[in-house]
């Protein structure tokens, strides 16, 4: 689940290929959409090869018209074919025409996003040399590491979409997130409440991290957060208490279905943002996407781990610019910069 981000000049790699004749999936009618490729961002200082880590976003950077600029590529037009296909939604027009409201529901949200990532890493002919995804990014990360093939993913998130749907609507839950205090500060907060369950979620930059638990909880805590100085709190508008104990219900159900799909050894390294490692088992993989769902966002720490490791070009693929925000804050001095429509 993302949050914030600030405006950037997007990224738009080396989109390959010219579109086909006629309207592909979700074009409207009378309207051209004309694609101005922008040269990658593939060497540093001295013309030296850069080390490329592909950020996949997650829940929280849809938003209507996120697919318009891409979806006439006709690799990107594919995906959605393909998506529109599998999934029995109209994902194609959806991520093009599709309403705020329409886009806001989690069963409907996970697989348009995942999609679109899908639709934009498919049209690019460069592939980041490393993976790592925010939350349900993590299931277009392993699409990405060839962990996961596309169908499986497009299915998993489906129904991870549902189940998180279904448990939202069984409790009272809510997010919110806290500016201007460090993690280790709001976990101490979260301790003390006593009017329900609060506990950290996402820690995206290192001031600003996002709580999760039952809404009376978390209003508790905005306030507690107020008075030992947070700059401010803001209240996430999603459909529940994402990536907290209040999602247990839905694990082992969840757990059922990723047991069904086949996955396998990743063919570029994958940093999981659950354990801030990278991950190379497929059944490690399998575990930690159930235990996903009541574990927090690493996010800071993943991005770190990256850096430390030598990779030197953040480059977000999919909706929005949030990550591209969030790693200009916690690795100011590296590239980022991302693949999305301005």
């Amino acid at each position: 689940m993302g949050f914030g981000g600030v405006a950037h000049r997007p990224h738009r790699g080396d989109l390959g290929g010219t579109a086909g004749p006629g309207r592909s999936p979700g074009a409207r009618a009378g309207q051209a959409r004309h694609r101005r490729p922008l040269p990658a961002l593939r060497h540093g200082h001295g013309g030296r090869a850069m080390n490329t880590l592909g950020l996949f976003p997650g829940q929280g950077s849809q938003r209507p018209g996120m697919a318009a600029w891409i979806v006439d590529h006709p690799a990107a037009a594919a995906v959605f074919r393909r998506a529109d296909e599998i999934l029995g939604l109209p994902l194609s027009t959806l991520c093009v025409d599709g309403t705020a409201e329409e886009l806001r529901a989690t069963e409907v949200t996970q697989p348009a996003v995942v999609a679109t990532s899908l639709a934009l890493l498919a049209a690019r002919t460069q592939r980041p040399d490393a993976v790592a995804g925010h939350s349900l990014g993590e299931f277009t990360a392993l699409a990405a590491a060839g962990v996961l093939d596309e169908e499986s993913v497009l299915r998993l998130v489906r129904r991870r979409g549902e189940l998180m749907a279904e448990a939202s609507a069984r409790s009272a839950g809510a997010m919110s997130a806290v500016l201007g205090l460090d993690v280790e500060s709001i976990e101490k907060l979260c301790a003390t409440v006593d009017s329900g369950s609060v506990e950290v979620a996402n820690h995206n930059q290192p001031t600003q991290v996002v709580v999760s638990g039952h809404e009376v909880a978390v209003g508790e805590l905005e306030q507690l957060a107020k008075a030992a100085g947070a700059v401010k709190t803001v209240r996430l508008k999603v459909g529940g208490p994402f990536h907290s104990r209040l999602m247990a219900d839905i694990a082992a159900d969840f757990g059922a279905e990723l047991d069904r799909y086949e996955f396998r050894p990743p063919a570029i390294p994958v940093l999981s943002a659950v354990t801030a490692d990278y991950v190379t088992d497929p059944a490690e993989i399998r575990d930690l996407l159930r235990g996903q769902l009541l574990a927090p966002v690493r996010w800071v720490d993943t991005v770190r781990r990256a850096v430390a490791d030598g990779y030197d070009e953040l480059l977000e693929l999919g909706p929005g610019q949030v990550l591209t925000g969030f790693s200009r804050r916690i690795a100011p001095d590296v590239a980022s910069a991302a693949v999305s429509a301005p």
